[in-house]
C-alpha cells in the first residue's frame, strides 16, 4: 500500500465549479477597463493569484503602467466584490459529485485533508458547501507565492512535517499540476489528459477518483 498521508484540493474545478463565477468577474471588472477578455484568455488565469490575474489582464490591456499599487489594489479588490456576490447563492448543491463520498474514504483511512486554493475566498465557499467538517487545514495563500511555485502545496505538508512523497495534489490547471510537480508530490490532474499531461494520472471528473487503486 501506498503511504499517502495528505490530499491538498485545489477548489475551484476541483469541488465546485466556481470558476465561472471568476470568469465573468474578471470580464465585468475588465468591461470597466475598456478591455477585452475571453475563456480562452481566461484559461491563463486559472490557479493563479489574484493579483497576478490582475496584472495578465492589464498586460493585455496595454495598461498595466497606468496604475499605482494601489489602484491595483483596489481594483482587485472590486473583482473579488463581483466574485463573492455571486458565489453567496452557492449552497451544498453546487459541491461536485462524489468529493463528499471521496472525503468520506479518506477519513476512514486516516488522510489528511488540506485546501491549497489560490483563492482567499477558501473558508467562504467551504461554508456554503458544508464540507468544513472534513477539512483539516486551508492554506492562506496571502504571502506565498503564486502557483506555478510549490508554496501552497509545501505550507500544507509542512503543517505536520510531512514528506512530499506522501502526498497528493489535485489540480484542474496546468499551473496548479506545475505546482505539485514542483513541489514533489504525486499529482491528480482533473480535467482534459492532452492538457494536464504533467499529471500522474488525469480523470475528467472528481467524482472518477479512485481512492483505492491510488493507495496501491
Amino acid at each position: 500500500m501506498t503511504n499517502f498521508k495528505l490530499f491538498i484540493f485545489d477548489l475551484d474545478g476541483v469541488l465546485t465549479e466556481s470558476s465561472e463565477q471568476h470568469f465573468l468577474a474578471w470580464k465585468k471588472l475588465s468591461d470597466e477597463l475598456g478591455i477585452s477578455i475571453d475563456e480562452k484568455f481566461n484559461d491563463q488565469l486559472k490557479g493563479i493569484s489574484r493579483m497576478d490575474s490582475l496584472e495578465r489582464i492589464l498586460a493585455n490591456g496595454g495598461i498595466a503602467e497606468n496604475y499605482s499599487k494601489k489602484q491595483k489594489e483596489d481594483l482587485a479588490a472590486r473583482k473579488n466584490e463581483y466574485y463573492v456576490s455571486m458565489i453567496s447563492q452557492f449552497t451544498e448543491e453546487n459541491l461536485n459529485d462524489g468529493v463528499r463520498e471521496l472525503f468520506s474514504k479518506l477519513k476512514k483511512h486516516n488522510i489528511l485533508i488540506a485546501i491549497g486554493s489560490a483563492s482567499k475566498n477558501a473558508p467562504l465557499l467551504l461554508k456554503k458547501l458544508n464540507i468544513e467538517k472534513y477539512i483539516d487545514y486551508i492554506v492562506n495563500p496571502k504571502n506565498l507565492k503564486s502557483k506555478p511555485a510549490p508554496d501552497i502545496f509545501l505550507n500544507a505538508a509542512n503543517k505536520w512535517s510531512i514528506e512530499p512523497r506522501d502526498c497528493v495534489g489535485i489540480e484542474d490547471s496546468v499551473s496548479g499540476i506545475s505546482s505539485i510537480k514542483s513541489a514533489g508530490m504525486f499529482a491528480i490532474g482533473i480535467g482534459d489528459q492532452k492538457v494536464l499531461n504533467q499529471a500522474d494520472i488525469v480523470y475528467k471528473q472528481t467524482k472518477e477518483v479512485n481512492l483505492l487503486d491510488l493507495l496501491k
